[in-house]
């Protein structure tokens, strides 16, 4: 009996249609800066136009949240996720995305769902002017089982050395500002899982409390904030992306020492998504806010002088809290 790639589960004929399938949606995103063509061994991207260039990189992968996006077999829409994420991650520093790469890890390649989460990307990438220069689907069908797949994000941005946004400025009485979230973003999917269960009929129920079914809600793209805050910097201080940890782990990664911030939680509307994990899972406040971003997506920090300029721009911006001194907790939630 001859044995062949195909028959111990890779297919290299429908790579190669994936390839072709999305080739023209890479190709959409390149500026004159891409020098390599789709399909090539590495991507090339010639860096001009600034003084003192600071590169600035990050990665990360979908989480669990593909658990959901096999159930209900919507693609597109985590590869949105990805490229937002991994976008607002450099944008804390003040970074603006250059090029992206993705890398699709797969149980079975089926060429038209590489595609849709590849026109994600895609689209993605061109809200923030960033080329999709690159990536790499791996068919491993002994790694993934039946449709499971992965889905992982590397960015490249860059920023003027001068121009750094480190958060050393953040002083006592500063505001805090946040903006808000439009559902679990990228993070806290296993709980959410757990809590409603992952099946294709779980998903579908309809709850009242959120207007659809939850898994609509659950699939809800990650928002990015990079296009609306660009134009403030000059006005920021310090900002912290809310991603796994919430606003527990992820604030104090910005705030000098001996410095916190205190939160007064009634102070934005939290989605009802996550009242309802709380409610049906019967989860602590204290995990809720340590798991969630709790409706809150990116903070931002600057001077009390600040904050009618930012609110003007930033409509949906909320005052949420203050910098404080504190010797204990850098975060207190009111």
């Amino acid at each position: 009996m001859k044995e062949s790639y195909a028959k111990a589960g890779v297919d290299i004929g429908a790579k190669n249609v994936s390839n072709r399938l999305i080739g023209k949606l890479v190709g959409a995103t390149h500026h004159p800066e891409v020098l390599s063509d789709v399909g090539f061994f590495s991507g090339m991207f010639e860096l001009k136009g600034y003084r003192q260039p600071v590169l600035v990189s990050s990665t990360d992968s979908v989480g669990t949240k593909v658990k959901i996006a096999v159930a209900l077999d919507h693609y597109d829409s985590v590869g949105v996720d990805i490229v937002n994420h991994c976008v607002n991650d450099i944008f804390t520093c003040g970074a603006s995305p250059i090029f992206f790469l993705d890398y699709i890890g797969i149980g079975r390649l089926i060429p038209e769902r590489v595609a849709a989460i590849v026109s994600g990307l895609a689209k993605a990438c061109r809200g923030v002017g960033c080329a999709l220069i690159g990536g790499e689907t791996a068919e491993m069908p002994d790694i993934y089982s039946g449709d499971d797949f992965d889905l992982a994000g590397f960015v490249v941005g860059v920023v003027e050395k001068d121009k750094i946004i480190t958060g050393k400025s953040i002083t006592a009485g500063d505001a805090v500002l946040g903006l808000p979230s439009n559902g679990l973003h990228t993070n806290g999917y296993t709980l959410a899982r757990k809590v409603f269960g992952d099946s294709r009929a779980a998903l579908q129920k309809h709850y009242p409390e959120l207007g659809r079914t939850v898994g609509e809600a659950l699939l809800e793209p990650h928002t990015c904030y990079y296009n609306q805050l660009k134009p403030l910097l000059p006005f920021i201080k310090g900002m912290a992306h809310i991603t796994g940890g919430g606003l527990l782990d992820n604030v104090p990664r910005v705030l000098p020492e001996g410095l916190a911030a205190r939160f007064d939680s009634r102070s934005w509307p939290v989605p009802p998504i996550f009242s309802l994990i709380q409610k049906r899972g019967n989860v602590d406040r204290d995990e809720v806010y340590h798991v969630f971003n709790m409706g809150i997506g990116m903070v931002i920090i600057c001077s009390t002088d600040s904050v009618a300029k930012l609110t003007k721009a930033l409509p949906e911006a909320k005052l949420i809290g203050e910098v404080i001194k504190h010797k204990g907790a850098r975060v207190v939630i009111d």
